[in-house]
């Protein structure tokens, strides 16, 4: 990783330095020279930018004796000094000697008179053919990588080239669920590293030096239109890693970045053509049978389906479309990634306020199975997709691809009772009487059956501002316990007597027979539903 770099060690091997020979600050001979400078003036500091070997005669500098002047030097992180013994300097004091040893700072001493102007000369024309092969080589890489970026395994084909280049594990950490590193052996750096990036996800990383269990990893974001899609890393064993490494890595982070975003745009591709697809065979608009097709696993031969539905918030309308593009694919991404680890066959459509999949399913496993799976996969769908727990629903079980239309009906119906009801109910098979219900709705008839059953209540709540159909319907819940109904009506129990009897005057003494309390409980749910209907303006199936 050093081979364009010069370190002290480097220029101790010149025929210059022949005469030089080190007085402290061994351990920091291996630091890099970005530049030399002569200095014989005490008003340095404005002079320095870091990374140069100072050469001076001690001329105005208080070399033996101040403590000063070394600080300082070592403060603007300059890489060592090289003193020629003379008039201005002799000697280096023990305390200095053990200072700089300290803090790893080289003192070099020229026992002979030498011309800094011929050494400045040589190490400035190194340094700057170094730079222009450093360049070159770089041109060459980032070459590479952009012909890399547009291969198949295009990525782990980066990380190879990054390996061939500095001979160390190379690795691409991202929210996918797909790892890659090279060479296989990497795969142990993996889980550290990831789990290092989750942990700092709520900062952004920048290019830096990490250690995670003693192992150093240079790290670099892959930035894709000013957001960070993961990090780039290689492993490293020097002490500080030098500007060629992390240019190179930029250079590879960028053609990774392209890999990133063509894929994204392939995949927004492929979500519109989905998402439309979806919207028109729920819709019952007409289709391409081929995009059909393409959407079902054409190796079970025993497919059903169901469809899902899932109510975002209104929140979700407001977004501007730039931020909806994003949040759409993130939000397809996951429904999608949910349902296959739960063994489905996903077609999916995201809108602004609604979520519909046709989840397919091979019933080899037996149609049991799947409603199980799907009890199981909704539980974690609020979190998931930041939505209520009851803004969802599923339909039945079909087969025939006719029935897209009606399924979609039905994970609707569902929708409505788990909203507006407070029902925990999830599958459309559980519904029980809305079925039917749901079905007679637009039926003349449905309005005669509630005014049979419960209009004599609903006229002398709303007649006398009373509650005895809020009391009927609490006092059946319960199944007749009085106890139970006084405590959620928060009322004491004599004004429960009271409208118990009421209500007996007004159904007759026999409306908790059997027969007739199943008819008073059904045209409760159908007066529910007939109210949603008109109150709420909704559009029922």
């Amino acid at each position: 990783m050093s081979s364009f770099n010069l370190t002290i060690n480097d220029a101790l091997n010149s025929d210059l330095f022949k005469s030089a020979h080190v007085l402290a600050g061994e351990k920091g001979l291996s630091k890099n020279i970005k530049w030399t400078h002569i200095i014989e003036t005490d008003d340095f500091d404005a002079l320095l930018n870091g990374g140069e070997l100072v050469l001076t005669t001690g001329t105005r500098l208080d070399l033996e004796s101040s403590f000063n002047t070394y600080e300082r030097l070592i403060n603007k992180n300059v890489a060592g000094i090289c003193i020629e013994i003379g008039p201005h300097f002799s000697i280096l004091p023990t305390k200095i000697k053990q200072f700089a040893d300290e803090h790893n700072f080289p003192i070099i001493v020229f026992e002979e008179v030498v011309k800094f102007v011929e050494i400045t000369q040589q190490l400035h024309t190194h340094i700057i053919n170094q730079h222009h092969k450093m360049l070159y080589e770089i041109s060459e890489l980032t070459q590479a990588f952009t012909e890399l970026s547009l291969s198949p395994n295009g990525i782990l084909k980066i990380l190879q080239k990054l390996h061939d280049q500095f001979q160390s594990y190379a690795l691409f950490i991202t929210d996918e669920a797909k790892a890659y590193y090279y060479p296989p052996e990497g795969k142990a750096f993996n889980k550290l590293l990831a789990s290092y990036v989750q942990n700092h996800c709520t900062e952004k990383l920048f290019e830096k030096i990490i250690t995670i269990d003693d192992k150093k990893f240079a790290l670099t974001p892959v930035n894709v239109v000013g957001q960070i899609w993961g990090y780039l890393c290689l492993h490293v064993t020097e002490e500080s890693p030098n500007e060629f490494l992390f240019t190179v890595l930029d250079r590879a982070a960028i053609s990774i970045a392209q890999i990133l975003l063509r894929n994204r745009t392939i995949e927004e591709r492929k979500l519109n053509v989905e998402d439309d697809l979806v919207q028109n065979l729920l819709l019952g608009k007409p289709y391409n049978p081929d995009e059909l097709k393409m959407i079902m696993p054409s190796s079970k031969k025993h497919l059903h389906f169901r469809v899902f539905i899932c109510q975002a918030d209104t929140a979700s309308s407001a977004i501007n479309h730039d931020e909806w593009d994003e949040i759409k694919v993130h939000r397809s991404m996951t429904i999608r990634s949910l349902f296959e680890r739960y063994g489905f066959y996903p077609a999916v459509s995201v809108k602004k306020t609604e979520i519909a999949v046709i989840s397919f399913f091979d019933t080899d496993k037996h149609d049991k199975f799947a409603a199980n799976q799907f009890t199981e996969l909704i539980s974690e769908c609020p979190q998931m997709l930041n939505i209520q727990s009851h803004n969802t629903g599923i339909s039945g079980s079909h087969r025939d691809i006719s029935k897209f239309m009606r399924a979609y009906k039905e994970a609707n119906e569902v929708l409505h009772l788990s909203k507006y009801h407070d029902s925990d109910i999830a599958l459309y098979e559980n519904i029980g009487i809305y079925r039917l219900l749901f079905q007679l709705q637009d039926n003349q008839l449905f309005e005669s059956y509630i005014d049979d059953y419960i209009g004599p209540l609903f006229n002398h709540d709303k007649e006398m501002n009373a509650e005895l159909l809020t009391t009927l319907e609490t006092y059946l819940k319960f199944n007749e316990s009085k106890k139970e109904t006084a405590e959620r009506l928060f009322i004491v129990r004599q004004t429960l007597y009271h409208r118990l009897e009421k209500i007996e005057e007004l159904l007759g003494k026999d409306y908790l027979e059997p027969t007739n309390r199943l008819a008073i409980e059904t045209a409760i749910k159908a007066y529910h539903l007939l109210k949603d209907s008109k109150s709420r303006d909704l559009t029922l199936f």
